[in-house]
């Protein structure tokens, strides 16, 4: 499967990322998730080692796309990982330039996917220097300033800054999505492709599986409603 094949136009994938045992990680899977997340930052409460994370691999590959998310890694660390992992992506999720990003690309021969923070409207500038260079962008929320690790942290962002994007720019959201809420996200924000970590979780680093079958069943049918409606 290509990197553009992982994300057929219109269909919303669903990204569960953060998953770190194998009865959560069969759950995403049941639910019909096209893609798991690994992370790989040892100040998150999702880190997994690089030798659990092969195991998890190991029971999702051929089942769905395998992404390892990591933090300002150089290219030799990120190519080393890849070697125990074998994921089907790189997540960038740390300061990483369209230059790291590249080289990054080059040293582990996978798509990369790069994380973009996201508070304000003059956040969405920086969007256009990784066009040609990561194989997909991630919208997430900007972390508070004081946050020990990037991400949304569980707040999401002002889905209504990405109306002034090109409607051609493909992208995946996150940042504080939930079962309750995908579906607003989605509608307005009409991502190509959906990201959660902490809005399936019980608490943070446990994931739950019902949350993560709610949030599949919200965006399929979201996602569902959005393509009917632009079919009629």
């Amino acid at each position: 499967m290509t990197s553009d094949d992982a994300f057929p136009i219109k269909t919303c994938p669903i990204k569960i990322c953060g998953l770190s045992t194998p009865e959560t990680l069969e759950a995403a899977l049941a639910a019909g998730a096209e893609m798991i997340g690994l992370n790989f930052h040892p100040k998150s409460p999702r880190y997994v080692t690089p030798q659990r994370a092969a195991e998890l691999a190991a029971q999702a590959r051929g089942r769905t796309q395998i992404v390892a998310l990591v933090v300002d890694y150089d290219p030799e660390q990120a190519a080393e990982l890849a070697g125990v992992v074998q994921p089907d992506w790189m997540q960038l999720h740390g300061k990483e330039t369209p230059e790291q990003v590249a080289a990054i690309k080059a040293a582990t021969g996978l798509p990369v996917m790069k994380a973009l923070g996201v508070a304000d409207a003059a956040d969405l500038e920086q969007v256009a220097r990784y066009h040609g260079v990561a194989d997909r962008v991630l919208l997430d929320a900007k972390p508070p300033k004081d946050a020990a690790y990037p991400g949304g942290h569980g707040r999401p962002f002002d889905w209504g800054l990405l109306a002034g994007l090109d409607p051609a720019f493909r992208f995946m959201l996150s940042g504080g999505l939930d079962p309750a809420n995908v579906a607003e996200a989605i509608r307005i924000a009409r991502p190509d492709g959906v990201d959660v970590s902490s809005g399936v979780e019980s608490a943070p680093g446990i994931k739950d599986v019902e949350k993560i079958a709610e949030f599949v069943r919200a965006a399929r049918s979201a996602a569902a409603q959005l393509k009917k409606a632009g079919q009629a």
